[in-house]
């Protein structure tokens, strides 16, 4: 399997709220492959959509939905930082950010302990607003305000493996590319803000609900590594996390990945959470369900996923489309 697509994915700047780049490319993509698909798909976007793109094949009945954000950094004042999503990079990780138009390398500083207490410090504890304390950046330069900051990609292949910062999720966006080939009933949604508390999979939600009548999701995603998921047995299919899919649902996809052969393990979490918990908690009545390999490294610069765990991703994902 040619992993060079997700390799260039993984290589996007696109933190949270800033998922520009990844719409760009997504809509480039589209408009030089959709001739050498399978069948054509109808790509949505533009005013109105935000950075949302949705890509819809024949007369869809199930949806992939794949978050194109990322955690990260945004440059504060005084060469502060304060987290986008959960990153959790050790001092001296290596990060990226556009200054005067150039990418530009820096260094994360982790330090010890809160800030010292200062004056208004109880005003801001109040609020809410100390709780990223301890972080900064060390360069050359001096990036903007507001300028968000990302990993550096380091592109890792092995035998069985691949690594790189941002497998979750441009390894979801990846399988919803791959099954996009080869797709000719079901939609794709590029959704934003996943990782920082979601809101555009509710939205694309409902314009699929109401302009396309479809009311079934997979979430295209990746899970964590745990004692009782592991590399190399197959895509986790997760019957729950914080929030619980129609279990009729769930069951039925189970079903048919036994049938098929195709390797799975089931998941079972209390925490957690995804584009599927921003459709359970929209007003809108949907069946979902979160299938995706498990990952080492979670949020981290170097997630490891391993390939066999990819391939029957991509075969399960391409099966559910046909047979749901």
């Amino acid at each position: 399997m040619d992993y060079s697509l997700l390799k260039k994915l993984c290589s996007i700047p696109a933190t949270a709220g800033d998922e520009g780049r990844m719409t760009e490319f997504l809509l480039r993509y589209f408009s030089e492959n959709n001739k050498h698909f399978k069948h054509t798909s109808q790509v949505i976007s533009g005013p109105g959509f935000q950075e949302v793109v949705i890509a819809v094949f024949g007369k869809p009945r199930t949806a992939i939905f794949a978050h194109t954000d990322t955690v990260g950094y945004c440059v504060a004042h005084d060469r502060e930082l304060v987290k986008v999503g959960n990153p959790k990079a050790e001092d001296k990780t290596l990060l990226q950010g556009f200054h005067k138009g150039v990418l530009e390398t820096c260094e994360l500083r982790v330090h010890d302990g809160k800030k010292k207490s200062g004056k208004g410090d109880s005003k801001r504890k109040k609020q809410g607003k100390d709780e990223e304390a301890g972080l900064s950046y060390k360069a050359p330069v001096r990036f903007e305000p507001g300028t968000p900051l990302t990993y550096v990609p380091k592109w890792k292949e092995s035998k069985q493996y691949v690594s790189c910062a941002y497998m979750d999720n441009r390894l979801g966006v990846w399988n919803a590319l791959q099954q996009a080939k080869t797709m000719e009933h079901g939609a794709l949604v590029f959704s934003t803000y996943e990782e920082h508390g979601g809101g555009t999979a509710q939205f694309a939600g409902k314009f699929l609900q109401e302009n396309f009548d479809v009311q079934q999701a997979l979430i295209s995603d990746v899970t964590l590594v745990s004692k009782s998921i592991r590399h190399r047995k197959g895509v986790a299919i997760s019957m729950r996390d914080r929030g619980i899919p129609r279990q009729q649902y769930v069951r039925r996809i189970i079903e048919l990945a036994k049938e098929s052969g195709i390797p799975y393990q089931l998941e079972v979490e209390k925490a957690g959470g995804s584009d599927g918990l921003a459709l359970q908690d929209s007003s809108y009545c949907w069946d979902w369900c979160f299938i995706g390999p498990p990952e080492a490294n979670y949020h981290q610069p170097g997630e490891k996923v391993a390939k066999a765990d990819i391939e029957a991703m991509v075969e399960l994902y391409a099966l559910l489309l046909r047979e749901l």
